[in-house]
């Protein structure tokens, strides 16, 4: 399961290989290209695999200052395949994922700037 190990406004850095765009943390790998249909909107569209293979909970780093959306509409498509949703923003996301994905099978989807 991969660690956080530093974020900071547009910079992540993931089992000591840092990143400079948004990304997905799934338990056995790190997609570096996420990308979202609406820029500061979350649509479960955006997250294909968390659908396909849910976890118990799926971390949102909704950006620094928690910009970018999780509409309810969102959050309850999540909430129905049985996923428990967790919106912060992204410095509280990563400590939130930290902690969890000991206990947990779960997924982040950090958002790295506004």
């Amino acid at each position: 399961m991969p660690t956080i190990e530093d974020y900071r406004f547009g910079r992540i850095v993931i089992d000591g290989k840092a990143y400079s765009r948004d990304v997905i943390i799934y338990p056995d790998r790190v997609d570096p290209s996420w990308w979202r249909q609406e820029g500061h909107r979350l649509a479960a569209e955006d997250l294909p695999e968390v659908l396909s293979e849910p976890p118990e909970v799926l971390v949102v780093g909704q950006g620094n200052p928690g910009l970018m959306a999780v509409p309810p509409e969102t959050r309850t498509r999540f909430e129905q395949a049985g996923i428990q949703v967790i919106a912060e923003p992204t410095a509280q996301a990563c400590q939130t994922y930290n902690r969890l994905r000991r206990e947990k099978r779960v997924i982040a989807a950090l958002h790295l700037t506004c």
